[in-house]
C-alpha cells in the first residue's frame, strides 16, 4: 500500500484499488466456489425484474380489458320509485331524458338509448330460437366499443329512414348461417316483420353475458324498436365522454339532471367503469408487492450462502490475514477488503441476473408486436438490493476477520 510521504496518511483511490484487485484475484483463484455463490444472486434478481416486469403486463392487460368495454362509458337506469318499482307510479327515463343530459352535461361526444325485448326466431331447419333484441342509435357502437365484422352497422340514415335493417352477433351469424359472410342479405322475421341483415358485430371484450348482449343477441334501430314495447319509455340511457378523466364529473352532472327532471322519490343509478379499474390496478399492485416480496426472500437467502461462503474463505485465510496485519494492516483495511469481496459476489451475480431479467421482455418485444412494459424502478430496485445484500450478509465476515489475533493467526496451520 502506498502512502504519502509527508504526512503518512494512505490516499484512498490507491487503498480502493489495491483491494479491488485483491478481491478480483481471489475471485480468479476460487472461480468454481464463487461461481456457484453468485448462482443465487443471478436467479434472485432476475425473479425479481421478471416479477416487476410481469405484474405490471399484468396490470396493463386487465385495464386495457375493461377499457375496451369502454371505460369512458357511463350508463343510466332507474331502479324504483316511491312503491318499490310498481309500473303504475314507476318514473321510467325515456329518450327526452337523453336530450335533456346531452343539452346541459359538456363533453358528451356519443350517446344512446336501449329497448329491450325477447322474440323467437324461425332458424334453418323449421326450429325456433329465442333471441334477445336490443334498440339502440347508431352510436351505440362507438360508446359499447363494438368491433364490426362484416357488413356495416345501421347508421343515422337508416335510423331517419325506419330502414328495417339488423346488425347480429357473430356467434348468431355462425349458428344461423353457417358464417359471417354468408349471414349478410339474409331476412330474420321479428313479430312478423322481416329485418334485414347487414352486418355482424362482437363485443371488444368477451363478458361471459355479463353485459346487457348475449350470445343470441340481434341490433336493431330505436326508432323502430320502440314500436315494438308500445312505450316511449327505456330501458337504458347509454353516455360516452371524450375525456376519461371527466367520467366521474360527468357521471354525476348527468346524476343530477336525471333527478331534477323527475319525481324526488325515483331513484336512477347512474355508473361507470372507473371504480372497477381503480379496483383492477390495486389488485394488480397488490399481486405485484406480494410477488416481488418473494423474489427479495429469494435474494436473502442468496445473502445467506453469501454469508456462509464467506466465512468459510475467511477461515481458509487466517494465515493470509495474519501476514497482512503483520505488515501494517489495520482492522478498517481487512475489513473493507473482505466487504469488498462480498459486495462483489453479490453485484456480479446481480448484474447478470438483471440482464437476464431483462432479455426475455426485450426479446418478446423483437418476436411479437407487443409492447411489454419494462420498469426502469426494477433495475435500480435490483441493484439496490444486491449492493444491500452483500453489506449485510458480509459484514459479519468481514468483522470476523478483522478481529482475528495477528500472532495467532500467523502460528495457524
Amino acid at each position: 500500500m502506498a502512502s504519502n510521504g509527508n504526512n503518512g496518511r494512505r490516499y484512498p483511490k490507491l487503498v480502493l484499488s489495491e483491494t479491488l484487485s485483491v478481491a478480483i484475484e481471489t475471485f480468479r483463484s476460487n472461480q468454481t466456489r464463487f461461481m456457484l455463490t453468485s448462482l443465487g444472486m443471478v436467479i434472485g434478481t432476475a425473479s425479481l425484474i421478471l416479477v416487476v416486469t410481469i405484474g405490471l403486463t399484468g396490470k396493463q392487460y386487465l385495464l386495457q380489458q375493461i377499457q375496451n368495454v369502454g371505460s369512458n362509458m357511463i350508463v343510466a337506469e332507474y331502479e324504483e320509485g316511491e312503491s318499490g318499482g310498481n309500473t303504475s307510479v314507476s318514473d321510467l327515463l325515456t329518450l327526452n331524458d337523453l336530450y335533456a343530459v346531452r343539452g346541459v352535461v359538456p363533453g358528451i361526444n356519443a350517446s344512446s338509448p336501449m329497448v329491450e325485448f325477447h322474440d323467437r326466431i324461425t332458424v334453418p331447419g323449421g326450429k325456433e330460437r329465442d333471441i334477445l333484441v336490443l334498440g339502440v342509435s347508431w352510436q351505440y357502437r362507438y360508446v359499447r366499443n363494438l368491433d364490426v365484422l362484416a357488413g356495416r352497422f345501421f347508421d343515422g340514415g337508416d335510423e331517419q329512414a325506419h330502414d328495417k335493417v339488423a346488425v347480429i352477433t357473430q356467434v348468431l351469424a355462425n349458428t344461423l348461417y353457417g358464417s359471417q359472410a354468408d349471414a349478410i342479405g339474409q331476412q330474420i322475421r321479428l313479430s312478423g316483420l322481416p329485418f334485414t341483415v347487414i352486418g355482424t358485430f362482437r363485443e371488444r371484450v368477451d363478458t361471459f353475458g355479463q353485459s346487457e348482449i348475449s350470445e343470441d343477441t340481434i341490433l336493431i334501430p330505436y326508432t323502430l324498436a320502440r314500436f315494438f314495447t308500445g312505450s316511449d319509455s327505456v330501458t337504458q340511457l347509454f353516455f360516452s365522454v371524450a375525456d376519461s378523466s371527466e367520467v366521474p364529473r360527468a357521471t354525476q352532472a348527468i346524476q343530477d339532471a336525471l333527478r331534477s327532471r323527475h319525481r324526488p322519490e325515483s331513484v336512477y343509478k347512474v355508473s361507470n367503469l372507473t371504480q372497477l379499474l381503480s379496483v383492477a390496478s390495486t389488485t394488480a399492485n397488490t399481486l405485484s408487492s406480494v410477488l416481488l416480496l418473494v423474489s427479495v426472500l429469494t435474494l436473502v437467502v442468496s445473502g445467506v450462502g453469501i454469508m456462509n461462503i464467506m466465512l468459510a474463505t475467511v477461515h481458509n485465510r487466517i494465515r493470509e490475514i495474519g501476514v497482512r496485519k503483520a505488515v501494517g494492516a489495520t482492522k478498517a483495511e481487512i475489513r473493507a477488503q473482505f466487504l469488498t469481496e462480498a459486495m462483489l459476489i453479490s453485484l456480479s451475480g446481480g448484474m447478470v441476473g438483471i440482464f437476464l431479467g431483462l432479455a426475455l421482455p426485450f426479446s418478446v418485444r423483437f418476436i411479437t408486436n407487443y409492447r411489454v412494459p419494462i420498469s426502469g424502478w426494477s433495475v435500480v430496485i435490483a441493484v439496490a438490493v444486491s449492493s444491500l445484500v452483500g453489506v449485510l450478509f458480509g459484514t459479519v465476515p468481514a468483522a470476523r476477520a478483522a478481529q482475528l489475533d495477528p500472532v495467532e493467526s500467523l502460528r495457524y496451520e
